[in-house]
Parts: C-alpha cells; structure tokens; sequence
C-alpha cells in the first residue's frame, strides 16, 4: 500500500490508470544527493509538536522535520561510502524571499540559526553547500553546471517541503533530464495531506517515490 492510498479517491485511481500515469521509473548508475532545506527554520531547534514549534520558527513542521533528519541521518554514510555527489541547499539569507511574501511568519522576528543547516545532518568538508533564490534547488544556483561537471544522470531528492521546494526541484530535475528519485522517509511537510498527495503526483508524472529501504538497496548495488 503507498503512502497516498487514503487520500485518493476511487474516481482519483481510475483516472491515473487510465490515462497511464505512474510507469515505473528508472534510475541511472550515476546518482546525486540533494538535500533540499532541511535547516533549523524548517524543523524548529528541537523535536516538539507543530503548533509549538511554529511559534518560536513560523516555517517549521514540527516533528515530522526531525523524524526524517533521523533518516536522513541514517542514509548518509552509505551514500559518503559510495562517493556521491552530496548537495545541500538552502536559501539566500541576503536576498528577500519575495516567492514567500504570502506567508505571514515572514513578517515575524527572525532566528539567528534559521538559515542554518541542521547538525544531525551537517555538511562534511567534501559536500557542496548552495544557496537558491527561489524553490528550485536550481533557481540561482549553479547546479545543472555541478551535475555535468560529475557526469550525473540520476538526482536523489531528499528535504523539505514535498509540496514547495522539494517538488520544484524534483519537476525541474525531471525537466532538465535526469533521472528523479524522491526518498519517502526523508522528505516532509507541515501538513499530512499535502505530503502524501504531492508523493502521488510526483510519482505518476516526473520521478519515482523511493523507500529508504529501496534507496539503500539501489545505492548498494551501484
């Protein structure tokens, strides 16, 4: 059973089959790890629940951030081992978030450690570190360039949020040609609905919706 199963319809189901949406995708043999926007404003500075983590950091998602920092945490010295390409983003601290001027918590005082990538998680001397303007882990940045430079044809995509960053770098990805995979137990949102039906999607049209257990098997028989 997939993760987004009890938020569709049956209706949902039948249209997605039909049409022939949600092939089963393939990976390449030469893949990245993008972990998208998993710093301190997305998780808040300690695991507790939403509503209380919102009040100190307006963006955060709570302990459904922190469940897959533990994750994350856990796949990457494999992904270290087998020398990928390790990409961090986040966004440009000196640049207004003019994407984001909807949400209110923009307005709100802000954390020192906001733009900061999380410590369980932190970047090692070796890993590339990119700061976007945008979404898109490719708006602003240089990445199309690193990924030719290191002949990448897959992106693994692990972060925050499934509906807004992730899945803006996961259609760009798609979009620019390489392979996607989205690695289930390490991407979140603030809200259930929006996770899983964002999943779904992703999954029928631009990439393919990995299990941790799946993305360490892949990686172990690269």
């Amino acid at each position: 059973m997939a993760i987004w199963d009890d938020v569709l319809t049956d209706l949902d189901k039948k249209i997605y089959h039909k049409a022939n949406f949600g092939r089963e995708a393939s990976l390449g043999k030469r893949p990245a790890l993008a972990i998208i926007d998993v710093t301190y404003d997305f998780v808040g500075d300690k695991p507790e629940p939403i509503l209380q983590s919102i009040e100190r950091f307006p963006l955060s998602c709570g302990e459904n951030g922190w469940k897959a920092v533990k994750q994350i945490a856990s796949l990457l010295p494999l992904a270290r081992e087998k020398q990928l390409p390790i990409i961090y983003t986040a966004s440009n601290p000196a640049l207004p978030r003019v994407w984001q001027k909807r949400h209110p918590g923009e307005k709100q005082a802000k954390n020192k450690i906001d733009n900061e990538i999380v410590e369980e998680i932190a970047p090692s001397a070796d890993d590339i570190v990119l700061h976007k303007i945008g979404p898109s882990i490719f708006q602003g940045t240089p990445l199309v360039n690193i990924l030719v430079h290191f002949r990448i044809d897959t992106l693994l995509c692990c972060g925050t949020t499934t509906s807004g960053c992730v899945r803006a770098s996961v259609v760009d990805a798609s979009t620019y040609g390489f392979d996607v995979g989205i690695i289930e137990e390490c991407t979140f949102d603030r809200g259930e609905v929006s996770h899983k039906i964002n999943l779904f999607d992703m999954d029928a049209k631009y990439g393919k919706v990995m299990s941790l257990a799946e993305t360490r098997d892949y990686l172990n028989k690269l």
